[in-house]
Protein backbone atom coordinates (compact mmCIF):
# COMPACT_ATOMS: atom_id res chain seq x y z
CA UNK A 1 0.00 0.00 0.00
CA UNK A 2 1.43 3.35 -0.98
CA UNK A 3 1.57 6.32 1.36
CA UNK A 4 -1.68 8.22 1.38
CA UNK A 5 -3.70 5.43 -0.27
CA UNK A 6 -7.03 4.44 1.21
CA UNK A 7 -7.05 1.06 2.97
CA UNK A 8 -9.15 -1.62 1.29
CA UNK A 9 -12.00 -2.78 3.52
CA UNK A 10 -12.28 -5.91 1.41
CA UNK A 11 -8.90 -7.01 2.78
CA UNK A 12 -9.50 -7.28 6.56
CA UNK A 13 -6.30 -9.31 6.98
CA UNK A 14 -4.12 -6.27 6.20
CA UNK A 15 -2.00 -5.38 9.23
CA UNK A 16 -1.76 -1.96 10.87
CA UNK A 17 1.83 -1.83 9.71
CA UNK A 18 0.67 -2.23 6.13
CA UNK A 19 -2.19 0.25 6.49
CA UNK A 20 -0.17 2.89 8.38
CA UNK A 21 -1.32 5.50 10.88
CA UNK A 22 -3.33 7.68 8.53
CA UNK A 23 -4.67 4.72 6.63
CA UNK A 24 -5.96 3.40 9.95
CA UNK A 25 -7.54 6.77 10.80
CA UNK A 26 -9.18 6.86 7.37
CA UNK A 27 -10.45 3.31 7.86
CA UNK A 28 -12.06 3.86 11.26
CA UNK A 29 -13.51 7.31 10.43
CA UNK A 30 -14.72 6.62 6.90
CA UNK A 31 -18.47 6.76 6.75
CA UNK A 32 -18.95 8.22 10.21
CA UNK A 33 -21.95 10.50 10.41
CA UNK A 34 -21.35 13.80 12.16
CA UNK A 35 -24.20 15.22 14.20
CA UNK A 36 -25.31 18.83 13.84
CA UNK A 37 -23.17 19.79 16.86
CA UNK A 38 -19.94 18.79 15.06
CA UNK A 39 -18.40 21.65 13.08
CA UNK A 40 -14.93 20.09 12.65
CA UNK A 41 -14.67 16.31 12.67
CA UNK A 42 -11.75 13.86 12.55
CA UNK A 43 -8.68 14.82 10.54
CA UNK A 44 -7.34 18.03 12.06
CA UNK A 45 -5.37 18.76 15.24
CA UNK A 46 -8.62 18.81 17.22
CA UNK A 47 -12.35 18.51 16.65
CA UNK A 48 -14.81 21.33 17.34
CA UNK A 49 -18.30 21.01 18.78
CA UNK A 50 -21.16 23.42 19.20
CA UNK A 51 -22.26 23.79 22.81
CA UNK A 52 -24.94 26.02 24.31
CA UNK A 53 -23.57 29.54 24.10
CA UNK A 54 -20.55 28.70 21.93
CA UNK A 55 -18.19 26.02 20.68
CA UNK A 56 -15.53 23.75 22.18
CA UNK A 57 -12.48 22.06 20.63
CA UNK A 58 -11.44 18.63 21.89
CA UNK A 59 -8.46 16.36 21.26
CA UNK A 60 -7.01 13.14 22.70
CA UNK A 61 -3.45 11.77 22.76
CA UNK A 62 -2.10 8.40 23.89
CA UNK A 63 1.35 7.68 25.32
CA UNK A 64 2.66 4.15 25.77
CA UNK A 65 5.53 3.24 28.09
CA UNK A 66 8.57 2.14 26.10
CA UNK A 67 7.31 3.71 22.89
CA UNK A 68 6.47 7.34 23.63
CA UNK A 69 8.47 7.64 26.85
CA UNK A 70 10.93 5.68 28.93
CA UNK A 71 10.97 5.84 32.70
CA UNK A 72 14.76 5.47 32.77
CA UNK A 73 15.06 8.57 30.56
CA UNK A 74 12.62 10.87 32.31
CA UNK A 75 11.06 11.40 35.72
CA UNK A 76 7.35 10.91 36.31
CA UNK A 77 6.94 14.70 36.41
CA UNK A 78 8.71 14.96 33.04
CA UNK A 79 6.33 12.38 31.56
CA UNK A 80 3.38 14.35 32.96
CA UNK A 81 4.60 17.55 31.33
CA UNK A 82 5.13 15.78 27.98
CA UNK A 83 1.75 14.05 28.12
CA UNK A 84 -0.17 17.24 28.85
CA UNK A 85 1.84 19.28 26.34
CA UNK A 86 0.85 17.00 23.47
CA UNK A 87 -2.85 17.65 23.89
CA UNK A 88 -2.58 21.29 24.97
CA UNK A 89 -0.50 21.94 21.85
CA UNK A 90 -3.23 20.49 19.63
CA UNK A 91 -5.70 23.05 20.97
CA UNK A 92 -3.06 25.73 20.43
CA UNK A 93 -2.78 24.52 16.83
CA UNK A 94 -6.47 25.26 16.26
CA UNK A 95 -5.93 28.87 17.28
CA UNK A 96 -7.50 28.18 20.66
CA UNK A 97 -6.76 27.90 24.36
CA UNK A 98 -7.23 24.78 26.45
CA UNK A 99 -9.49 25.12 29.49
CA UNK A 100 -9.86 21.58 30.83
CA UNK A 101 -8.10 18.21 30.72
CA UNK A 102 -9.10 14.67 31.60
CA UNK A 103 -6.55 11.90 32.13
CA UNK A 104 -6.79 8.14 31.67
CA UNK A 105 -4.15 5.91 33.30
CA UNK A 106 -3.78 2.18 32.70
CA UNK A 107 -0.97 0.82 34.89
CA UNK A 108 0.45 -2.37 36.42
CA UNK A 109 -0.47 -2.93 40.05
CA UNK A 110 3.25 -2.94 40.83
CA UNK A 111 3.71 0.70 39.73
CA UNK A 112 4.77 2.87 42.66
CA UNK A 113 2.01 5.18 43.88
CA UNK A 114 4.63 7.91 44.21
CA UNK A 115 5.32 7.69 40.48
CA UNK A 116 1.64 8.22 39.70
CA UNK A 117 1.52 11.13 42.16
CA UNK A 118 4.52 12.80 40.51
CA UNK A 119 2.96 12.19 37.09
CA UNK A 120 -0.14 14.06 38.24
CA UNK A 121 2.04 16.93 39.44
CA UNK A 122 3.70 17.22 36.03
CA UNK A 123 0.36 17.22 34.23
CA UNK A 124 -1.06 19.87 36.56
CA UNK A 125 2.02 22.08 36.22
CA UNK A 126 1.89 21.97 32.42
CA UNK A 127 -1.84 22.71 32.41
CA UNK A 128 -1.26 25.68 34.70
CA UNK A 129 0.83 27.30 31.96
CA UNK A 130 -2.37 27.88 29.96
CA UNK A 131 -4.83 28.10 32.83
CA UNK A 132 -6.39 24.70 32.13
CA UNK A 133 -7.85 22.55 34.92
CA UNK A 134 -7.53 18.78 35.33
CA UNK A 135 -11.20 17.93 35.83
CA UNK A 136 -11.32 14.13 35.86
CA UNK A 137 -10.38 10.90 34.17
CA UNK A 138 -10.18 7.18 34.82
CA UNK A 139 -7.71 4.54 36.03
CA UNK A 140 -7.52 0.82 35.41
CA UNK A 141 -5.12 -2.07 35.86
CA UNK A 142 -3.01 -3.09 32.88
CA UNK A 143 0.14 -5.06 32.15
CA UNK A 144 1.38 -2.07 30.15
CA UNK A 145 1.59 1.53 31.36
CA UNK A 146 -0.54 3.73 29.08
CA UNK A 147 -1.61 7.38 29.42
CA UNK A 148 -4.50 9.09 27.67
CA UNK A 149 -4.92 12.87 27.88
CA UNK A 150 -7.98 14.64 26.51
CA UNK A 151 -7.93 18.43 26.31
CA UNK A 152 -10.93 20.69 25.77
CA UNK A 153 -10.63 24.31 24.82
CA UNK A 154 -12.21 27.37 23.28
CA UNK A 155 -11.57 29.39 20.14
CA UNK A 156 -12.64 33.00 19.65
CA UNK A 157 -14.35 32.78 16.28
CA UNK A 158 -13.57 30.04 13.76
CA UNK A 159 -10.71 27.59 14.37
CA UNK A 160 -7.73 27.61 12.01
CA UNK A 161 -7.61 24.30 10.14
CA UNK A 162 -4.94 22.47 8.20
CA UNK A 163 -6.98 22.83 5.04
CA UNK A 164 -6.83 26.59 4.48
CA UNK A 165 -3.38 27.15 2.95
CA UNK A 166 -3.48 28.87 -0.45
CA UNK A 167 -0.97 29.32 -3.27
CA UNK A 168 0.99 32.50 -2.62
CA UNK A 169 0.92 32.13 1.17
CA UNK A 170 4.13 32.10 3.19
CA UNK A 171 4.95 29.36 5.69
CA UNK A 172 6.05 30.51 9.14
CA UNK A 173 7.35 28.77 12.26
CA UNK A 174 7.00 29.71 15.92
CA UNK A 175 8.91 27.89 18.67
CA UNK A 176 11.98 25.71 18.92
CA UNK A 177 12.39 22.99 16.33
CA UNK A 178 14.79 20.03 16.35
CA UNK A 179 15.85 20.30 19.99
CA UNK A 180 13.74 17.39 21.25
CA UNK A 181 14.88 15.23 18.34
CA UNK A 182 18.50 15.97 19.20
CA UNK A 183 17.77 15.06 22.82
CA UNK A 184 16.18 11.79 21.77
CA UNK A 185 19.20 10.99 19.62
CA UNK A 186 21.51 11.65 22.58
CA UNK A 187 19.47 9.52 24.97
CA UNK A 188 19.27 6.73 22.41
CA UNK A 189 23.08 6.56 22.37
CA UNK A 190 23.24 6.28 26.14
CA UNK A 191 24.34 9.87 26.85
CA UNK A 192 22.80 12.63 28.96
CA UNK A 193 24.38 15.71 27.41
CA UNK A 194 24.16 18.33 26.03
CA UNK A 195 21.73 18.84 28.88
CA UNK A 196 19.82 21.54 26.98
CA UNK A 197 18.55 19.13 24.31
CA UNK A 198 17.91 16.31 26.78
CA UNK A 199 15.75 18.65 28.83
CA UNK A 200 14.02 19.82 25.63
CA UNK A 201 13.02 16.20 24.98
CA UNK A 202 11.89 15.64 28.57
CA UNK A 203 9.87 18.87 28.85
CA UNK A 204 9.00 20.66 25.59
CA UNK A 205 8.74 24.44 25.60
CA UNK A 206 5.44 24.82 23.75
CA UNK A 207 4.69 28.29 22.30
CA UNK A 208 1.37 28.52 24.07
CA UNK A 209 -0.70 31.47 22.93
CA UNK A 210 0.94 31.54 19.51
CA UNK A 211 -2.06 29.78 17.98
CA UNK A 212 -4.40 32.53 19.14
CA UNK A 213 -1.87 35.08 17.91
CA UNK A 214 -1.73 33.45 14.46
CA UNK A 215 -5.53 33.24 14.21
CA UNK A 216 -5.89 36.91 15.09
CA UNK A 217 -3.26 37.78 12.45
CA UNK A 218 -5.18 36.01 9.69
CA UNK A 219 -3.40 32.63 9.47
CA UNK A 220 -4.93 30.50 6.73
CA UNK A 221 -3.76 27.18 8.23
CA UNK A 222 -2.13 25.87 11.38
CA UNK A 223 -0.50 22.66 12.58
CA UNK A 224 1.75 21.73 15.48
CA UNK A 225 4.97 19.81 14.88
CA UNK A 226 4.49 16.65 16.91
CA UNK A 227 5.74 14.01 14.48
CA UNK A 228 8.22 15.89 12.28
CA UNK A 229 8.38 19.16 10.38
CA UNK A 230 8.29 17.69 6.87
CA UNK A 231 5.63 15.16 7.88
CA UNK A 232 3.34 17.66 9.60
CA UNK A 233 3.72 20.32 6.90
CA UNK A 234 2.83 17.49 4.55
CA UNK A 235 -0.51 17.15 6.32
CA UNK A 236 -1.21 20.82 5.59
CA UNK A 237 -0.23 20.37 1.95
CA UNK A 238 -2.50 17.33 1.58
CA UNK A 239 -5.47 18.85 3.42
CA UNK A 240 -5.17 22.12 1.49
CA UNK A 241 -4.42 20.60 -1.91
CA UNK A 242 -1.24 22.66 -2.36
CA UNK A 243 2.52 22.30 -2.60
CA UNK A 244 4.83 23.58 0.13
CA UNK A 245 8.54 24.33 -0.22
CA UNK A 246 10.69 24.71 2.90
CA UNK A 247 13.93 26.74 2.82
CA UNK A 248 16.80 25.40 4.88
CA UNK A 249 18.56 28.76 4.97
CA UNK A 250 15.70 30.08 7.10
CA UNK A 251 16.52 27.79 10.02
CA UNK A 252 19.00 28.65 12.74
CA UNK A 253 21.09 25.65 13.81
CA UNK A 254 21.72 26.46 17.46
CA UNK A 255 24.97 25.38 19.06
CA UNK A 256 23.48 22.39 20.96
CA UNK A 257 22.13 20.97 17.69
CA UNK A 258 25.48 21.43 16.02
CA UNK A 259 27.25 19.77 18.94
CA UNK A 260 24.99 16.72 18.82
CA UNK A 261 25.32 16.49 15.05
CA UNK A 262 29.11 16.61 15.26
CA UNK A 263 29.23 14.04 18.07
CA UNK A 264 26.93 11.60 16.29
CA UNK A 265 28.20 12.26 12.77
CA UNK A 266 24.86 13.47 11.40
CA UNK A 267 23.68 16.66 9.76
CA UNK A 268 21.94 18.68 12.50
CA UNK A 269 19.46 19.89 9.89
CA UNK A 270 17.90 16.41 10.03
CA UNK A 271 16.79 17.14 13.61
CA UNK A 272 14.97 20.24 12.36
CA UNK A 273 13.36 18.69 9.30
CA UNK A 274 12.43 15.29 10.71
CA UNK A 275 12.14 15.95 14.43
CA UNK A 276 8.97 16.22 16.45
CA UNK A 277 8.05 16.60 20.15
CA UNK A 278 9.06 20.28 20.41
CA UNK A 279 5.46 21.14 19.48
CA UNK A 280 6.43 24.22 17.51
CA UNK A 281 3.63 25.75 15.44
CA UNK A 282 3.63 26.08 11.67
CA UNK A 283 1.19 28.50 10.06
CA UNK A 284 0.54 29.85 6.60
CA UNK A 285 -0.21 33.55 6.13
CA UNK A 286 -1.13 35.65 3.09
CA UNK A 287 2.15 36.98 1.70
CA UNK A 288 0.95 40.58 1.68
CA UNK A 289 -0.15 40.48 5.33
CA UNK A 290 3.22 39.83 6.97
CA UNK A 291 3.73 37.49 9.92
CA UNK A 292 3.24 38.27 13.61
CA UNK A 293 6.12 39.06 15.94
CA UNK A 294 8.07 35.97 16.95
CA UNK A 295 7.30 34.01 13.78
CA UNK A 296 9.95 33.14 11.16
CA UNK A 297 9.14 32.66 7.49
CA UNK A 298 10.55 29.26 6.49
CA UNK A 299 8.84 28.51 3.19
CA UNK A 300 6.14 29.20 0.65
CA UNK A 301 2.94 27.72 -0.74
CA UNK A 302 2.31 27.11 -4.44
CA UNK A 303 0.00 25.17 -6.68
CA UNK A 304 0.72 21.46 -6.80
CA UNK A 305 1.07 18.83 -4.12
CA UNK A 306 3.50 17.53 -1.53
CA UNK A 307 6.46 19.04 0.31
CA UNK A 308 9.85 19.93 -1.11
CA UNK A 309 12.97 21.23 0.61
CA UNK A 310 14.93 23.91 -1.25
CA UNK A 311 12.89 23.07 -4.33
CA UNK A 312 13.75 19.37 -4.39
CA UNK A 313 12.27 16.17 -3.01
CA UNK A 314 13.38 15.43 0.53
CA UNK A 315 14.95 11.98 0.82
CA UNK A 316 15.53 12.09 4.58
CA UNK A 317 13.24 10.87 7.34
CA UNK A 318 10.20 13.19 7.34
CA UNK A 319 9.14 12.27 10.86
CA UNK A 320 7.73 9.72 13.27
CA UNK A 321 5.62 6.84 11.96
CA UNK A 322 3.22 5.18 14.39
CA UNK A 323 2.94 1.97 12.35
Amino acid sequence: MTAGSRPDRSNPSATLGEVGEFGLIDLVTRGLTMGPEVTVGPGDDAAELLVPGGRVVVTTDLLVDGRHFRRDWATAEDVGHRAAAQSLSDVNAMGGRATAVTVGLAAPAELEAGWADALSTGISEECALVGASVVGGDVTRSDLLVLSVTALGVVEGDPVLRSGARPGDVVALRGRQGWAAAGLAVLGRGFRSPRAVVEAYRRPQVPYGAGEQARAAGATSLVDVSDGLVADVGHVATASGVAVDLRTDAFTLDEPLQSVGAALGVDPLTFVLGGGDDHALVATFPADAGVPEGWTVVGSVAEGEGVTVDGASYDGDPGWRHF
